[in-house]
């Protein structure tokens, strides 16, 4: 089996890559992420996951990369990382009683082949009616800055759902693990 390399220093996609018991070494590429005129969310995010795993793939031959990135979309705008209180304040206010679909761009590059797989996992979530005290309780127990919508689903976020919907509920954290084993089984590598 050629070595794993998660392309991401995102600590949630380290621990979900941990669950397959497989090792893997990680390393953040350096690529402009920014939003190209024209461009839907889906292909934003199908376009970056290949990008990052690319970014990586002459420093790394003969590696199997991963390569992922995550956008929320409420209604035709997509909502990334708000970074303070103020705008994930905004953010969740303006999904109250919403649905925000997550969808995550996945990319995995054999870089001995150049064999590319790339494909976008979407999952939604169905959010509860939420008041001001409500949201501001929330982000002051649990910081969520730094996750695009503004909540951690694996933490307290879940207590904001309403209900979700989707193929594969790791995507929501970052790491859609049913398809990224789907991926690694076209490359050979065994996963019980």
């Amino acid at each position: 089996m050629l070595p794993l390399l998660l392309a991401s220093s995102s600590v949630y996609r380290r621990e979900l890559l941990a669950r397959l018991r497989l090792p893997f070494i990680c390393s953040s590429p350096d690529i402009d992420e920014s939003h190209r005129p024209d461009e839907s969310a889906t292909e934003l995010v199908k376009r970056l996951a290949r990008e990052k795993a690319e970014a990586l793939g002459s420093t790394h031959p003969a590696h199997l990369i991963i390569g992922s990135d995550q956008v929320a979309v409420l209604g035709e705008r997509i909502i990334g990382k708000p970074h303070t209180f103020e705008k994930a304040r905004e953010q969740l206010l303006a999904s109250s009683g919403a649905s925000v679909t997550f969808l995550t761009g996945l990319a995995l590059l054999n870089s001995e082949t150049g064999a590319c797989q790339v494909d976008c996992v979407p999952f939604t979530v169905h959010m509860r009616t939420l008041d001001v005290d409500r949201i501001e309780r929330y982000l002051l127990a649990e910081e969520p800055y730094d996750c695009a919508g503004s909540f951690k689903a694996e933490g307290l976020g879940v207590s904001l759902f309403k209900s979700t919907e989707g193929p594969d509920a790791t995507s929501l954290i970052g790491l859609p693990l049913i398809r990224l084993i789907d991926m690694l089984s076209a490359e050979g590598v065994p996963i019980p």
